[in-house]
């Protein structure tokens, strides 16, 4: 039976606090450590005759505190007389543990403020954080900000996915305000994050000058883009990329529609509409969507009108076949949204801006290095034609 085993016995009997017993152990590991690497170092034991006239000798030690989370560590950092010992078993200037550290940088990534995590590292913890301490841990995750908006992109996207999602943030008041996203699909089928924005309402204005930074970024040409019905975006898109193609989410559509009709004739006109997206083919989907205005046109002539209007409904045929069930709607991107919506229910509101970009980056290195080696459906099968289609608008 060990020491540890031992003491931990002994303060159960007595009931005493475990944590202290760790605490003591630990700091005493640490000690030993120490002093076994500036042994190695010098290459002689303390009082060892191998040391005389050496050239180098033990100078004592001098004081130094880690945090961890059973306490506070009082250690010797032992010194050699020609100063050269440099130590490996701590960090030079670490004050606190990689374990305490990770989890300051955690709570930070979740939008939670320096001065909630200073409270909260205290409850724990016992011991007191400076707001330019958790500062300085944190650090590394501003700097991680910038990095996300300046890193290259791939030239080649097949579709890019926008949707705007809308976040309670806190400025003078707490309001709602719109979170623009992009999620791209390279020709390999792996799927990313591209860029975000915030703004306090959704604009096709405000989408062209993130589809400007993503050219700026590398991205020279999308096949298609996936959207809502947002008035404008077509415009926009092709001011941007004149060649490519855009796509309005035949879903929007569809819960359009059935806010404009009757309840009793929402069920019946949805699963008519469904038919036309829902299509073998072009041939197919033009053939139903002239049966449901047919149908429909004179309950709900301006509906119907709208729907008709709508050039870009049908954009999907022109792709390969494998690729059209993730292509003729915004459902890839709006299940992100819905799940980084999911995470901050129970928060309420961000304290500030720069508090939601934290999560929101952290949300999105997760999704990135989930799919970066994945192949979305069906677009293996669709690499030789989406490769044709590339060649195309390049020439």
């Amino acid at each position: 039976m060990n020491h540890v085993t031992t003491d931990l016995i002994e303060a159960l009997v007595q009931k005493q606090d475990i944590q202290e017993v760790f605490r003591q152990h630990l700091e005493s590991a640490v000690n030993q450590l120490l002093k076994n690497e500036l042994t190695a170092f010098l290459d002689y034991e303390p009082y060892d005759r191998k040391g005389f006239n050496s050239g180098n000798s033990r100078n004592g030690t001098y004081p130094r505190s880690i945090k961890t989370e059973y306490g506070e560590l009082n250690i010797d950092i032992p010194r050699d007389r020609n100063g050269e010992f440099k130590q490996q078993t701590l960090g030079s200037y670490n004050r606190t543990n990689d374990t305490l550290e990770s989890y300051i940088i955690h709570m930070y990534q979740k939008g939670i403020t320096t001065d909630e995590i200073v409270q909260l590292i205290e409850r724990m913890y016992g011991h007191h954080y400076t707001k330019q301490t958790i500062s300085n841990i944190t650090q590394r995750v501003s700097e991680d900000l910038e990095a996300f908006h300046s890193r290259r992109l791939n030239e080649r996207y097949v579709c890019v996915y926008l949707d705007a999602t809308h976040i309670p943030i806190r400025r003078d008041t707490v309001q709602k305000e719109a979170v623009y996203i992009s999620i791209g699909i390279t020709e390999d089928g792996t799927k990313e994050v591209l860029d975000y924005t915030i703004a306090p309402t959704e604009s096709a204005h405000v989408w062209e000058e993130m589809l400007s930074s993503l050219r700026e970024r590398g991205v020279k040409n999308v096949l298609l883009f996936v959207s809502d019905g947002l008035k404008g975006m077509t415009d926009s898109i092709h001011r941007v990329y004149s060649k490519a193609k855009h796509q309005v989410c035949c879903v929007h559509v569809s819960r359009n529609i059935s806010k404009k009709v009757r309840v009793s004739d929402r069920e019946d006109i949805s699963n008519d509409f469904k038919k036309v997206y829902q299509a073998e083919n072009r041939t197919e989907a033009e053939s139903q969507l002239e049966q449901f205005r047919e149908k429909w046109q004179k309950l709900y002539p301006s509906v119907i009108k709208n729907v008709m209007g709508h050039e870009q409904l049908l954009t999907f045929f022109d792709f390969p076949a494998s690729i059209r069930r993730s292509i003729y709607s915004t459902n890839l991107i709006e299940s992100f949204n819905k799940q980084i919506k999911r995470h901050i229910k129970a928060k309420e509101q961000f304290p500030n801006e720069e508090s939601l970009k934290r999560y929101l980056v952290t949300q999105f290195h997760h999704y990135i290095e989930k799919h970066s080696m994945r192949c979305h459906r069906g677009f293996e099968k669709a690499k030789p034609e989406l490769l044709k289609m590339f060649e195309a608008i390049e020439t």
